[in-house]
């Protein structure tokens, strides 16, 4: 047999299905299975594999900065030949360009591994029909048109037509975003347009039997399957870059620029000067060491690494280095609701019977929570509330009338045992101090309807030999040791009732009362409400018996309930400038209460529809997704459109989800942040960022750790650049102003970049936070790095930090002639200097305004770099290495005189700046 040819499985009968597939009620031989799975291949999802070892090691030096500095290693290496010397200057950049590839390369590849051991989970066990026989293998060895068995509890392992069903319900939320469970008839033929959320004869890989059983053959495997093409969808959707990528190629971009610009300048000054062009050689290698900062990609790496492990400590994993900073400059969070936003169990919200309204308190599966009553006016009825029974009765007949348990697990959690709808009924009788089990063996079932499509019920008959159940119907109930208890659609139930249970007991259902009763029904529904309606009658004998003539006994709305955390996650995020989107499969009624109730929209907001999107243009797109915070019956590819409208409209995106259906989105998004526990695998797969607790406040953590790595990422590179610029400075100033040899040599300025830079800046990276970071803006996007005043204060603070050491060098050059310690004063100042650069760069604040101890990591920094300057001078074989000389105490005391001054000047600078914006704050039109 070749392998099918995808069709329309669901428009044809199962007995055609069978003949298609060459099977039937035997199911397949093993021979054939074995022929079968050689031509299809294993039953399972391949993957797009993760990047190989050598990719990401590669990937580490793809800098333009690391690549120039490898030239210039190289032109090094060369000089050093000529001149007949070691070449320690070229080891040096070499293995500085080495070690920074290496820890990237370390991280990545640890977060790799993490996302590998995710995926790496057992195959589940499925009951196929082989050779006439039920046996059960693993569902890595389906093929198109073996027969499958599934029960509730069961994981659907491909695609498949149904053939039998028996009250066979599927919850499909991991592959549509659906919360409700979806039932099955495997006698229907649907036309052949029918959409994929709507074939009710079929069933899909990875979603789950929540009630009843079924046969299916199956249809499609691995790839092939529905969520075999989604993962397919994920593969075109492309990764985008993250900010701080975009940020750093810029400014990689322009600090290669201006050092090859420099250079020319100064060699062609030099040149006509007159001076030697070996020793402008020198200068230009010089100059080109020092306008890159070596240090800080090893620095960024390791403040990713630290935001890293602090947000593993918050429950979220990262899969790549650069999305923790990405995270911070986060403008729109589009959410999945179904388990991101929501708790994806139904919970009972608020029961109506009588002329009463029971608001239902709790949380999740928990059987603990307060009921509030309040009384509703029912027209012809008097306002005395209801019989003390009647909340009880209701309680015990949705137990009653259903198959889901609630049963506690061995680490103590409350778990739901079939169908979510109504797994919510028996937790809400727990609640009232019912015990389903109980129940259920007092009220013996003795015979039922099971709920179908058509009829939208379902109906059981139980014992209740000592009337205790009936209390509430009082006289209508006598002579009866059996009651017919019913819940379906309310339409449906309040049709067949001819009476109803109010204050008083059982009296005749009025037309306006029954017209009350469908308002009733109606108001809960638009609230996003589910709604059930249950009925009784104590005399109704047998499933032949017309369902007609019953007594209503009330109402119970249910709702896939908000996390708890979630409104105030919610809040913080638009405190902090970023806009929360909802986008899901549900029902719009449903979308719209979840989201007013956690504060992305209002009770009569907007709520755009799938097939609304469909219709519009990416122009048209770009408009609604710029107004719009709510979409509901989003199929995957139009959630993967709204963020690329988004995008397009210049907004820095992030996606959470779980779902299959959330992948492509996932993929697509700046930051794609996948749930741990219930996400699934092709989410994680797909994304940067994987929640470990599942818990969408998570993501409001996550941003804060982003935004406090991209303020210390912007605090340390205005230190190191702006030394660097110093560094500039002073080198290409010596051939100008007629110094004889390079102030520095690359050795020395490697020194600098990498030790009295790298380990202050390190210790910068560990800053906490400053008051009120969540309560500003995010960085625009397509922002610089050098935005905000960064770019003038690294040019500003660079050339007073110059002028400062040339004043100093051209002094002592001048005095104590070429021989004389002026290389090592120059040395000495610029290390010195960064010390109290670093302590300065903290805060924006005068330092006296800050503590000094709130991060004690800079201090032992200054002291200990300072220790290994002082090294460098008075130990003769560092010395000899790095080509400094002893000082004498005057000399060193100007060197360190020097750097006070240094320091004394930035602090003015923030002094001075305090001041005039108070100032300008107190202008007549800044008040007003």
């Amino acid at each position: 047999m070749t392998t099918p040819m995808p069709q329309n499985w669901h428009a044809i009968d199962g007995q055609s299905c069978l003949q298609e597939l060459q099977s039937g009620e035997a199911g397949l031989s093993t021979a054939e299975a074995s022929r079968r799975l050689a031509a299809t291949g294993p039953n399972r999802l391949e993957l797009a594999a993760g990047r190989s070892n050598l990719l990401i090691l590669w990937d580490q030096f793809s800098n333009v900065m690391l690549i120039m500095l490898l030239a210039v290693a190289a032109v090094s290496a060369g000089v050093a030949y000529v001149e007949q010397k070691f070449p320690k200057d070229a080891i040096a950049i070499v293995v500085i360009v080495a070690l920074n590839g290496l820890l990237g390369y370390l991280q990545e590849s640890r977060a790799q591994k993490a996302l590998l051991a995710l995926r790496d989970m057992s195959q589940p066990q499925v009951q196929v029909r082989r050779d006439g026989q039920w046996q059960k293998l693993s569902s890595e060895e389906l093929v198109p048109g073996d027969l499958i068995r599934l029960e509730a509890g069961d994981r659907v392992p491909a695609d498949g037509r149904l053939l039998e069903t028996a009250d066979l319900g599927v919850r499909e939320a991991a592959l549509t975003g659906e919360s409700e469970a979806v039932f099955k008839r495997a006698e229907l033929v649907l036309d052949s347009a029918t959409p994929m959320l709507e074939r009710q004869n079929c069933m899909f890989q990875g979603t789950e039997v929540v009630r009843g059983r079924g046969v299916a053959v199956v249809t499609s495997t691995g790839m092939a399957t529905e969520l075999g093409q989604i993962a397919t969808l994920i593969n075109t959707a492309g990764g985008e870059s993250t900010p701080l990528q975009e940020r750093l190629d810029g400014l990689a971009k322009v600090l290669v620029g201006t050092a090859l610009a420099l250079v020319a300048i100064v060699v062609g000054l030099g040149l006509l000067l007159g001076q030697d062009p070996f020793d402008l050689l020198e200068v230009s290698l010089s100059m080109a060491v020092a306008i890159v900062p070596e240090g800080l990609p090893a620095v960024i790496t390791v403040t990713l690494a630290i935001g890293t492990q602090r947000m593993v400590r918050r429950a979220a994993l990262i899969r790549r280095l650069p999305a923790v900073e990405a995270l911070g400059s986060v403008t729109v969070i589009c959410s999945d609701k179904t388990g991101t936003l929501t708790q994806n169990r139904q919970v009972v919200q608020e029961l109506r019977f009588g002329n009463q309204s029971v608001l239902v308190g709790g949380q999740g599966y928990e059987p603990t929570g307060e009921f509030t009553t309040a009384l509703l006016a029912a027209p012809e009825a008097p306002l005395a509330g209801a019989h003390p029974g009647l909340q009880n009765l209701l309680l015990q007949a949705g137990v009653l009338c259903s198959d889901a348990e609630l049963r506690q697990g061995a680490e103590g959690a409350w778990e739901v045992l079939g169908d979510p709808t109504e797994g919510a009924l028996a937790v809400v009788a727990g609640k009232a101090g019912f015990d389903d089990f109980e129940l259920r063996q007092r009220y013996a079932r003795k015979a039922e309807i099971p709920f179908s499509s058509e009829r939208q019920l379902m109906a059981v008959w139980v014992n209740d030999p000592d009337g205790s159940l009936q209390a509430p119907l009082g006289a209508a109930a006598e002579g009866s040791s059996q009651l017919m208890i019913s819940k379906g659609a309310p339409e449906v139930i309040l049709a067949s009732c001819s009476s109803w249970l109010d204050g008083s007991g059982v009296v005749a259902l009025s037309p306006n009362q029954l017209q009350w009763w469908i308002d009733q029904a109606r108001d809960l529904a638009a609230s996003g409400l589910r709604v059930l309606a249950f009925a009784c009658a104590p005399h109704h004998s047998s499933p032949q018996q017309d369902l007609s003539g019953l007594v209503l006994i009330g109402l119970m709305a249910q709702l896939d309930p908000a996390r708890p955390e979630v409104t105030e996650a919610v809040a913080i995020c638009r405190g902090a400038g970023i806009r929360p989107v909802m986008i899901t499969g549900d029902h719009p009624l449903t979308a719209r209460a979840i989201g007013s109730k956690i504060g992305l929209t209002t009770l009569d907001g907007e709520v755009v529809l799938g097939r609304e999107l469909e219709a519009c243009s990416d122009e048209e797109l770009r408009a609604v997704v710029a107004r719009c915070s709510v979409y509901a019956r989003v199929p995957p590819e139009q959630k993967l459109r709204i963020v690329k409208a988004l995008q397009a409209n210049g907004q820095v995106v992030a996606m959470t989800g779980d779902g299959v259906n959330d992948a492509p989105a996932l993929k697509q998004a700046h930051i794609g942040v996948a749930m741990g526990i219930t996400g699934t695998e092709v989410s994680k797969e797909a994304s940067d960022m994987v929640l470990l607790d599942d818990n969408f406040a998570t993501i409001v953590s996550a941003v804060e750790e982003g935004r406090l790595v991209y303020a210390n990422i912007r605090r340390f590179v205005k230190y190191i650049l702006g030394s660097n610029v110093g560094e500039l400075v002073t080198i290409s100033a010596a051939p100008l102003v007629g110094l004889i040899g390079v102030p520095l040599t690359p050795l020395q300025i490697l020194w600098m970049n990498l030790v009295t830079d790298g380990v202050p800046a390190l210790a910068l990276a560990l800053e906490p936070a400053e008051a009120g970071l969540m309560d500003r803006d995010p960085a625009r996007p397509g922002e610089s790095i050098f935005a905000r005043g960064i770019g003038r204060y690294i040019v500003r603070v660079g050339l007073v930090f110059g002028l400062m050491t040339i004043a100093m060098m051209v002094w002592f050059y001048r005095t104590q002639g070429v021989d004389g310690p002026w290389k090592t004063m120059v040395f000495t100042t610029l290390c010195l200097a960064q010390m109290g650069h670093a302590l300065s760069a903290r805060s924006e604040r005068p330092l006296l305004q800050v503590n000094p101890f709130s991060n004690p990591w800079l201090l032992w920094a200054v002291v200990f770099t300072s220790g290994l300057q002082l090294l460098l001078l008075y130990v003769p074989w560092l010395s000899r290495f790095f080509g400094t000389e002893p000082l004498a105490l005057v000399d060193l005391m100007v060197c360190v005189g020097v750097s006070l001054l240094f320091f004394t000047y930035l602090e003015a600078e923030k002094v001075f700046r305090q001041w005039w914006n108070r100032r300008r704050a107190n202008t007549p039109a800044a008040m007003g």
